[in-house]
């Protein structure tokens, strides 16, 4: 069985997130100390709500920086959720002093609309090159809640939404993804998002491992 650990920071929406896991078929397990990144882990699952900053903090003083940042260096699938999308990169325009993971180069650059946050449904359009998103179809729409969204490496880029501007709303680095969205809000689309998720980079991943 497929094991995803879901970090708490005490920055995410652990009761949602987990179950929309454990609902296609994955066992979850809640991880908030260094311990818990270990060898029976197939996938690290980063959700976030809230502020980049507090995020940032939250995960220094509970020494969960390196960790993340270790399992993503090693290869290992790793699934960031709104600020845990964000918090893969160095920086934010919402806490300049803020120092965050920089797994992923880029900035965070806070949405250029006249109504911020973007709260709601919004459609997503997904890059010819994405594996995970590659699930969603061209009227699919997904939920967010968010003001701020990441501009990364148009490599990386694996779908993008409109509000006002486009912006990047999921990229796929490799073993890393990260999605603007929230699926476990966003209904049958994220259960899609999420199992291809687990089909595509966690099976693929845990295929080239030795067993233990």
């Amino acid at each position: 069985m497929t094991l995803a650990a879901v970090v708490d920071y005490d920055l995410g929406n652990l009761p949602s997130v987990t179950k929309a896991i454990e609902r296609i078929g994955v066992d979850t397990v809640i991880v908030d100390s260094p311990a818990g990144f270990d060898e029976t882990i197939d996938a690290v699952v980063f959700p976030g709500v809230g502020h980049f900053g507090a995020g940032a903090r939250n995960l220094a003083e509970r020494r969960l920086d390196r960790p993340l940042k270790e399992w993503a260096s090693a290869g290992r699938p790793l699934l960031g959720i709104c600020v845990g999308l964000q918090l893969l990169f160095a920086h934010s325009e919402e806490d300049p002093d803020a120092a965050g993971l920089g797994i992923v180069d880029g900035e965070v650059r806070r949405l250029k609309a006249a109504k911020v946050p973007l709260i709601g449904w919004a459609n997503i359009d997904v890059a010819p090159r994405a594996r995970v998103l590659d699930a969603v179809q061209p009227d699919d729409m997904a939920y967010f809640v968010h003001s701020y969204y990441v501009d990364p490496d148009p490599a990386v880029v694996a779908a993008t939404t409109t509000y006002e501007h486009e912006f990047c709303s999921a990229i796929e680095a490799d073993n890393v993804v990260g999605l603007q969205f929230h699926p476990e809000k966003s209904a049958e689309v994220g259960r899609k998002v999420l199992q291809r998720f687990f089909d595509v980079v966690v099976t693929g991943s845990a295929a080239g491992r030795p067993a233990t």
